[in-house]
């Protein structure tokens, strides 16, 4: 499996995909906004764009299928229950599908509702797995839910699905909020030592262009969206929420710091 990731320097800060098999050179493009980027890496490096797959309904993830089906044919792949969100969808996925590319390459789809209630993510049960999550988890954060998803979803799915992947992970998310989430972290646990040392690197240089690809083990050190039991996080909790519980729920901690992370 061959991944590009493609930085846009737009003002929403996404990042594409393209996952390639070495031996067709058939690709996949992950939410395509920036079209004109993807299609120019995929001709760069004679790769044939086949799929298309939308994690997520939101228009700087689907504002380039039209474009990208017009110049390649490929098939769009979205949630199976996306249609009213997303047109023209050619196959939808649950969870546990299988998407192939070529010869070589097999990722599964996972339902990860949250940021919206019809977010999936792929996942390659390759020697070094990889997440394609979209806008669930991003590099020391998480995605917000104001457009359509809900905090509790994103929870479950934290809990019952990427605490138990394995910690090798590499984490390719929709976007770079990398610095911004790092000083969340900071400003909610300023004792963690790995992620105010991180901070401070991506302060004095940093490329989106040469990003960072994080794992799974990483974030659960330098994110605080996996740092639920940490005493520090709790105690600055209790200064924003002094009525919280003294042993408050993993799932209050969490809905506690998206909310904190909404208006920060």
């Amino acid at each position: 499996m061959i991944i590009e990731q493609i930085w846009t320097g737009n003002s929403y800060r996404n990042f594409h995909y393209l996952i390639a098999c070495g031996e067709t050179g058939e690709a996949l493009v992950i939410d395509p906004f920036d079209h004109e980027k993807c299609l120019a890496r995929a001709q760069d490096k004679g790769w044939e764009i086949t799929q298309i797959l939308n994690t997520h309904e939101h228009t700087d993830h689907i504002g380039g299928n039209a474009a990208m089906i017009q110049a390649t044919g490929a098939k769009l792949l979205a949630h199976a229950k996306a249609g009213s969100r997303i047109r023209g969808i050619d196959r939808g996925l649950s969870a546990g599908d299988v998407v192939r590319v070529g010869k070589t390459v097999e990722l599964v789809s996972l339902d990860t509702p949250g940021h919206t209630m019809f977010h999936i993510c792929l996942f390659s049960h390759t020697d070094t797995p990889a997440l394609f999550s979209g806008d669930t988890i991003f590099a020391a954060g998480a995605g917000n839910c104001g457009g359509g998803g809900d905090p509790e979803a994103l929870f479950s799915t934290f809990e019952s699905q990427l605490a138990k992947l394995p910690a090798a992970t590499r984490v390719y998310p929709g976007h770079d909020y990398f610095a911004n989430n790092l000083a969340f972290t900071v400003d909610r646990e300023p004792d963690n030592q790995l992620a105010s040392a991180m901070l401070q690197e991506v302060k004095q240089s940093y490329d989106a262009d040469e990003a960072l690809v994080t794992t799974l083990g990483l974030e659960r050190e330098i994110n605080t969206f996996f740092r639920l039991t940490s005493r520090t996080v709790l105690r600055r909790l209790r200064d924003s929420f002094p009525t919280m519980p003294e042993e408050p729920s993993p799932k209050e901690v969490f809905l506690r710091l998206r909310e904190l992370r909404d208006h920060w």
